[in-house]
């Protein structure tokens, strides 16, 4: 795990790849209790730890995440997602030669048993905003940064899969993606208004050296 930020309130970490954000049937290491235990260890603290989860990536996806260390900041921050003041910008590498720039609107319901998300009428589904911008294009690949508006389940995968630029090793709504390949998808950005002092905070972290990331350029 690499720690971007911490005080009093907050703690903002790069999650690592295929990492569960919490406890799961895997029974693998989740990040909320390893930086539990990180906290623990390093003010020497009794009992337990409180760490407020605010918000998810899916186990594949690593990038910026912020916790909360209080009550007060877990319960200020979670307003602020819902009132739209915390900004998220995604990079992700797609198949297909994807427009210089779009916005896509979709309606999205998820079957809960078989944990997938697809497109459907606005009556049944629920509204699904993002606008992308491409940075570059190599081959049949596109590296585009994605501006989320909504926070819906598998909201990038599902809406660039129906806009036929399908993303990269995703092995649920990709049909062409091979056995084994990472999903091409990275929480590059995360804005939000401090907890306490209000001051906008913003942290960014670069998918180096994760394939197919280097193949473009990523400065």
């Amino acid at each position: 795990m690499e720690i971007l930020y911490e005080d009093n309130h907050l703690l903002v970490v790069n999650k690592p790849l295929n990492m569960p954000v919490q406890q799961d049937s895997s029974g693998d290491l989740d990040l909320l209790t390893a930086l539990k235990k990180y906290l623990k260890e390093k003010y020497n603290k009794p009992g337990n730890v409180y760490l407020g989860l605010v918000h998810r990536l899916d186990r594949p996806v690593g990038g910026v995440m912020v916790f909360a260390k209080t009550d007060k900041a877990a319960s200020r921050l979670s307003k602020d997602l819902q009132d739209k003041k915390i900004k998220k910008i995604y990079l992700a590498v797609v198949c297909g030669h994807s427009k210089d720039s779009a916005q896509l609107k979709d309606y999205l319901i998820k079957d809960h048993q078989t944990n997938t998300v697809t497109v459907t009428d606005p009556a049944k589904g629920k509204l699904a905003l993002l606008e992308y911008k491409t940075i570059e294009r190599k081959d049949n690949l596109s590296l585009v940064k994605i501006r989320l508006h909504t926070g819906r389940s598998h909201q990038i995968r599902v809406q660039m899969a129906n806009a036929s630029l399908p993303l990269w090793g995703d092995q649920r709504y990709n049909i062409q993606a091979k056995k084994g390949q990472q999903i091409a998808l990275f929480a590059y950005q995360l804005s939000f208004p401090h907890p306490i002092s209000k001051e906008i905070m913003t942290f960014s972290c670069l998918p180096n050296n994760i394939k197919p990331f280097n193949l473009f350029n990523m400065r």
